[in-house]
């Protein structure tokens, strides 16, 4: 159906109707395969001298760097662990207390029970805080590089106190 569609303006091109430049140019030439195009791409680009895009290779890690790559991790995490529950919810045989009295029959030391309630209490409060700051940034405050830093390091202190069980 395609072929019939551009067959047409095939010919309007090949019988002179438009620039020959223009057919030509943006021809792709038949029957390259990928390797020979990347070929193509490299060499003009060598030839050219301009520079490459830096990569994340290149960067040295900072701070702010770091934290926005955590709050991207924490939002899939959370995202993820919500719909885990709810479909757990949904599946699992039972309710949430027969569940619960599973984990206390499992006679978990506390040790164990505070550091679980600190994994999935931490990232929940990671998010909250670094997006409260992202709010802050959005309203136009604490953008220069020596407020980033210590925004970074007050949003990380306030991560742990508020996730760490009592």
């Amino acid at each position: 159906m395609a072929a019939l569609l551009w067959r047409p303006v095939g010919r309007y091109c090949l019988h002179g109707h438009l620039s020959p430049r223009l057919c030509i140019r943006n021809a792709v030439p038949l029957g390259t395969s990928a390797k020979e195009e990347m070929e193509r791409f490299w060499s003009k680009n060598a030839g050219s001298n301009r520079p490459l895009s830096p990569h994340i290779t290149i960067y040295s890690w900072s701070l702010p760097m770091a934290m926005s790559i955590v709050h991207r991790g924490t939002g899939v995490a959370l995202s993820a662990g919500v719909s885990l529950f709810g479909l757990s919810a949904l599946l699992l045989p039972g309710n949430f207390e027969s569940h619960l009295e599973l984990v206390k029959s499992l006679s978990l030391g506390p040790v164990l029970i505070h550091s679980a309630k600190f994994a999935l209490a931490f990232p929940l409060m990671y998010h909250t805080w670094n997006g409260i700051r992202h709010l802050m940034w959005d309203l136009g405050k604490g953008l220069k590089v020596p407020q980033l830093y210590q925004s970074g390091v007050a949003v990380l202190l306030l991560s742990v106190l508020s996730s760490s069980p009592r």
